[in-house]
C-alpha cells in the first residue's frame, strides 16, 4: 500500500525564508504529499506566496494561540497516513526525503520515524554540533536529540497522544516526542533529512535559557516518582544552565 504524507507548515510573517522551504516540498518525488499551510495572520506577503502554489492546497487562515495550536489545526486539517511538521524556515535536504521515509516505514512497520538535521546560518549547510546517541525513552529523558523537521509520525499515533500541549512555548515537541515514545518505538537513522535555519528570530536561539526551564519541566513531568532519579536530573540542568549562560556572557 502506498503511504500519503502530509506535510504541515505553520507561518506567520515567513515571506524572508518560506520559498526555499515550499520548494524543497514541491521537488520530492515518491509517495503522494498533501500540503497545508496554517497561518496566524501575515501581512508581509506571506499569504500571497502560499496562493501562488501551482498546486492543490489547504490553508488555514488566521489561527491565533501560539504555534502549538497553528499545529494542532494542521493535523486536524491532515488526511495523510503520515504527518511531518516543517516550519517556513526549515527545508528538506534533497529530493528524494519523503520516498526514503516512506520506504522506511514500509518495511520496518514503525508508528514514527526520525533522521537527522542540518544547520542552515547564513546560507550555508552545517553538521549538528552534537553527536546524537542510539534512540531509547532513558537517552530521551536525558535530552531531545530528536530534530523537528526531520520527524515524521503516523497521523493515527499523534491523535492517540493528544498532539501538541498549547501550554508549551518552546518544549512542546520535546513534550510530544516522550509522549509518542511512551506509546510506540520510533524508526531512527543516521541520514540528515532536513535543515533547521538558525538565525536571530529563532525561538531556540533568542531563548536559550527559558527554553532550557521548559524542556527540566516537561522531563519532570515524565520522569518516574523516584526522587533519586528526579534529583540527578536536576543537578545535570544546572549544570547545563551554568554552560549555556557562561556562553552567553563569552558572545555579550
Amino acid at each position: 500500500m502506498k503511504l500519503r504524507i502530509s506535510v504541515i507548515t505553520c507561518t506567520l510573517n515567513s515571506q524572508p525564508w518560506l520559498e526555499e522551504s515550499i520548494r524543497s516540498v514541491l521537488r520530492q518525488t515518491g509517495p503522494e504529499a498533501e500540503y497545508i499551510f496554517v497561518d496566524g495572520g501575515s501581512t508581509d506577503g506571506t499569504l500571497d506566496m502560499i496562493k501562488a502554489i501551482p498546486r492543490a492546497i489547504k490553508l488555514a487562515e488566521h489561527v491565533r494561540g501560539g504555534i502549538s495550536n497553528a499545529m494542532n489545526c494542521g493535523l486536524k486539517l491532515a488526511t495523510g497516513d503520515i504527518v511531518a511538521y516543517l516550519h517556513s524556515d526549515d527545508f528538506y535536504l534533497h529530493d528524494d526525503v519523503l520516498n526514503t521515509v516512506a520506504q522506511g516505514f514500509s518495511a520496518s512497520g514503525c508508528r514514527w520515524l526520525f533522521g537527522r538535521s542540518m544547520r542552515a546560518i547564513d546560507g550555508q549547510l552545517l553538521p549538528e554540533n552534537y553527536q546524537a546517541p542510539l534512540y531509547s525513552r532513558q537517552q530521551l529523558l536525558r535530552g531531545n536529540f530528536i530534530p523537528h523537521p526531520a520527524c515524521f509520525v503516523e497521523r493515527g499515533l499523534l491523535c492517540e497522544a493528544g498532539g501538541f500541549d498549547t501550554s508549551l512555548r518552546y518544549a512542546m515537541d520535546y513534550d510530544l516526542w516522550l509522549k509518542l515514545s511512551a506509546l510506540a518505538e520510533p524508526m531512527q537513522t543516521s541520514i540528515p533529512l532536513a535543515a533547521f535555519r538558525e538565525h536571530a528570530g529563532s525561538l531556540s536561539s533568542s531563548n536559550r535559557i527559558a527554553a532550557m526551564r521548559e524542556d527540566l519541566q516537561v522531563r519532570l513531568r515524565h520522569l518516574s516518582p523516584n526522587p533519586l532519579k528526579r534529583c540527578l536530573h536536576l543537578l545535570r540542568y544546572g549544570v547545563r544552565r551554568q554552560r549555556a549562560l557562561h556562553l552567553l556572557a563569552r558572545r555579550t
